[in-house]
């Protein structure tokens, strides 16, 4: 069955009226680091990810996330994974790091929905190599995208009012041509002195997909 949801729909949870998503456990990631045994790692990081919103619990359910703490824990992995995802020295963020107070050099770049449609596609392709043809299913470059976002919006950009529009994809994979169709109409809109909201809906057959496409909205604030 297919994931058809509404990519911008509120959380709907009392801490979370005006975020798109938060987490109530009394954890930070960071701060499981320090367990002394697995058992205990184990059980404050599944308490993590229970403080998790419900859209983001979704998102958990999609990657069958749960399902790999065991083995993670039997290996002995699980701290040294935690352990990547806080490091210094990467940011999962759709937010710039920056080297100065100023904010005029960037120390780590920000990661975009193109940026992760690419790992994506790389991950594809480092662990399907079997399969590597299929990787291009998956993922369309973004300057493919465009010129979509442009065949669609260009012949009618005169016709763009101060109005509520709904942009649609059936097929919508990590959600990278909802986003470039969105800036698109906003750009156009500007542009003629228009004032738009976009409400962004997708369908993905792939739950791996849509949770990364779900993921990548909520991160970018477009999820409230």
């Amino acid at each position: 069955m297919e994931q058809g949801h509404d990519l911008s729909k509120p959380c709907g949870t009392v801490p979370c009226r005006l975020q798109a998503f938060c987490n109530a456990s009394p954890f930070r990631l960071r701060d499981l680091t320090s367990r002394s045994t697995k058992q205990k790692l184990k059980a404050d990081f599944e308490a993590y990810l229970d403080g998790f919103s419900p859209n983001v619990q979704e998102i958990l359910d999609k990657f069958k996330f749960r399902n790999q703490i065991d083995t993670m824990i039997e290996a002995d992995i699980l701290g040294a994974v935690i352990e990547k995802f806080i490091s210094p020295n990467i940011n999962l963020s759709p937010n710039p790091i920056y080297k100065d107070d100023e904010k005029t050099m960037i120390r780590l770049p920000g990661l975009d929905n193109h940026g992760m449609g690419t790992i994506f596609e790389e991950l594809i392709r480092r662990f399907n190599e079997e399969n590597n043809e299929e990787a291009g299913e998956h993922w369309t470059p973004r300057d493919v995208v465009e010129l979509m976002a442009d065949l669609v919006f260009l012949p009618v950009a005169d016709k763009i009012t101060d109005a509520t529009y709904s942009c649609y994809d059936g097929a919508c994979g990590t959600g990278g041509m909802l986003t470039v169709a969105q800036d698109r109409l906003q750009t156009l809109a500007a542009r003629r002195g228009k004032s738009v909201s976009i409400h962004l809906f997708g369908q993905e057959i792939n739950p791996e997909t849509f949770a990364i496409c779900k993921a990548d909205m909520l991160l970018k604030g477009d999820g409230d």
